[in-house]
């Protein structure tokens, strides 16, 4: 950490975040030094990082779009990170612009970028809150100002449960906001896999385990299936994130399994 990166409070200097690795990995401005070193320790275990993130972002932009056409105008975008290019609200609003959009976070520089960019938009907005606490989160004022309940919702989880330890139960987790939504809602989500690249996936997890703020755990395709448990998945299914509907333009992956990351939508039963 330089002395000129001054620490936002609630930041831990000893420990890299999630959120602002992930940021990194998009050639974002908003992380540290001891960010970028992770990134880089990531880096030397899997070369094409950047391009898996990259990948993420722009299947959540394909999934918005989609929600969006299905009629969906209410979205809550748990652990929704560092705001970047393609944002929730911007990919919505753009083409509903009556979507309405929450982001959830608790890393202090996510909430603070976040809070900046969506001072003016009142169909917008950032909560501090830790997604394993849905009681919390879903009680919260600013979400129910934002979003009714009683129409559908969105609920989109990239790139988060993987940062849910077993212990921590994440189909329980996911369970208690799909019963929170009315018939007719959906949910978005990506997550790591061990079964493509077992040993980048152990690797990676023992790098989360000791550099950053949170583990990561890579599961089985079964394992990320059964958190869509009451979400009926729309086609193409479960797939590497490349392949959940390309846009034309997109060059696709000679061996998807490079990318070992799993995506899906499904709507509520």
């Amino acid at each position: 950490m330089t002395k000129q990166e001054l620490l936002p409070e609630g930041v831990d200097p000893g420990k890299a975040s999630v959120a602002r690795i992930y940021d990194a990995m998009l050639g974002g401005e908003h992380n540290f030094a001891i960010d970028r070193e992770a990134l880089a320790a990531f880096t030397a275990i899997d070369p094409q990082v950047r391009s898996l993130a990259r990948a993420n972002r722009a299947f959540l932009g394909r999934a918005v779009r989609f929600l969006v056409d299905a009629g969906v105008r209410q979205f809550l975008d748990l652990g929704s990170g560092i705001p970047t290019q393609g944002n929730v609200h911007e990919v919505a609003q753009a083409a509903a612009p009556d979507a309405r959009v929450v982001y959830v976070d608790n890393d202090p520089v996510a909430v603070a970028h976040s809070a900046s960019l969506l001072a003016d938009n009142p169909g917008a907005a950032i909560v501090n809150g830790d997604i394993r606490r849905p009681a919390d989160i879903l009680a919260s004022p600013k979400v129910r100002e934002v979003i009714d309940f009683e129409q559908p919702v969105a609920v989109l989880m990239i790139t988060i449960l993987h940062f849910i330890t077993e212990e921590e139960q994440p189909g329980d987790l996911v369970a208690a906001y799909r019963d929170a939504l009315p018939a007719g809602s959906w949910l978005a989500l990506t997550h790591a896999t061990d079964e493509d690249r077992p040993d980048t996936a152990a690797a990676v997890g023992k790098l989360y385990r000791s550099k950053a703020t949170s583990p990561v755990t890579a599961r089985s395709r079964d394992g990320i299936a059964r958190l869509f448990d009451g979400f009926d998945l729309v086609e193409p299914g479960l797939v590497h994130v490349p392949l959940w509907r390309p846009d034309a333009e997109d060059e696709l992956p000679d061996n998807p399994r490079e990318f070992w990351v799993y995506a899906g939508v499904g709507r509520k039963q």
